[in-house]
């Protein structure tokens, strides 16, 4: 209860950690799930196949690529809130008009974006094995990022740190709760 007597009523709260590729999405995401227990969705499992394809080719996607994968993102975020679960999902969400896709119902949302500098990003990428999205189209990201500005629901984080540190400054930045720290001795 508050103090006027009403029932608090804790609304899901679904974390979209953005940025452009390279900047520790999927590893931050995995930390913040494991330490606040909350579902999790890495946004480029999302991506239909001629995306992937495209991308992987060394040609950056275009607004009408990206409207489908921006609508499965959406998608997830909304049945999480619909089930009362709070989640994590990762997705680059670059624009301001991507943006306002993915929290289109006005609430429940908050962008996490993880800033950092080209140079650095371009160094994680070229050490990164596996991904589909190739260091040559760094540049296409960033020239698309529109930061989030002051109305948007988002804060910044740098990517400096070392990932478990980004994940805290997350945690307090948002002043959200670490159940490991409640339950340590």
């Amino acid at each position: 209860m508050g103090d006027d007597g009403h029932e608090i009523i804790e609304r899901p709260l679904v974390l979209v950690l953005m940025g452009v590729s390279g900047c520790g999405k999927t590893t931050v995401a995995e930390i913040l799930t494991d330490r606040l227990g909350w579902a999790y969705e890495e946004g480029d499992t999302l991506h239909p196949k001629a995306n992937v394809e495209k991308m992987a080719s060394g040609h950056p996607l275009d607004d009408a690529d990206r409207a489908p994968w921006l609508e499965k993102v959406a998608d997830w975020i909304e049945s999480r809130q619909d089930a009362g679960e709070n989640g994590v999902i990762t997705c680059s969400a670059l624009k301001r008009a991507y943006r306002e896709v993915l929290n289109r119902r006005g609430s429940g949302v908050e962008f996490v974006y993880l800033a950092g500098d080209k140079a650095l990003i371009a160094n994680r990428l070229a050490s990164r094995k596996g991904h589909f999205m190739p260091t040559g189209l760094l540049d296409s990201q960033f020239d698309a990022l529109q930061e989030p500005d002051a109305d948007e629901p988002a804060v910044r984080v740098d990517i400096t740190p070392a990932p478990r540190v980004i994940a805290q400054n997350i945690l307090d930045k948002l002043g959200l709760d670490d159940p490991a720290e409640r339950n340590a001795p």
